[in-house]
């Protein structure tokens, strides 16, 4: 059964009320929670399975392309060029990116999945601009905005509604004593 509710907010310093379908914002919570966790899980695994195949040939790292294919103009290129070869830069990105995924697909620690999970896109953002703020900011496929920006957001959006909490672990977690007893916990719950 579908219940209508009223939400009722300051955004910017204006009021907004809007009503909206309890029903249907669990299913879409649920369903960005799953994919995205997918699409973080399935991107972590993949590199960590290359790297792990024994075959140093195969071995997945970030040194080729942040050595070779940040775009010329990057304002950060050199951060990123330093960053190449450095295996706890490849460990980061493989562990973030899995561990991340698999709490989002849980529902385990939300909220600190998404925050972490935010920050790695917003590093792939940096290293896909092609231009300074004077250049308008130039990713491959326009301006500011590209996939890296929608998935931070994303993010935001379900660690801000604890969707960790729609059939995921985090409900049953917010339940025990620890999280009672520590409340700063509940902070990566969600």
């Amino acid at each position: 059964m579908s219940t209508r509710q009223t939400l009722q907010s300051e955004i910017l310093g204006r009021d907004v009320t809007f009503d909206y379908s309890e029903t249907w914002v669990g299913y879409s919570l649920f369903l960005l929670r799953i994919v995205m966790g997918w699409t973080l899980f399935q991107g972590g695994v993949t590199k960590l399975v290359t790297y792990l195949d024994g075959n140093p040939e195969n071995n997945w790292t970030a040194a080729g392309f942040l050595a070779n294919a940040i775009p010329e103009g990057n304002p950060f290129t050199g951060m990123f060029v330093a960053m190449a070869g450095n295996p706890a830069i490849d460990w980061l990105n493989m562990l973030g990116l899995t561990l991340a995924g698999l709490a989002l697909l849980l529902g385990a620690f939300v909220r600190f999945a998404a925050f972490w999970g935010a920050v790695m896109m917003l590093f792939y953002w940096l290293a896909s601009l092609q231009g300074g703020l004077l250049a308008g900011l130039p990713v491959a496929h326009g301006w500011v905005v590209d996939d890296h920006i929608v998935y931070a957001v994303l993010l935001f959006g379900l660690g801000a509604f604890g969707a960790g909490r729609i059939l995921g672990l985090d409900s049953y977690l917010e339940d025990m004593s620890l999280i009672d007893n520590n409340q700063w916990l509940r902070y990566v719950l969600g």
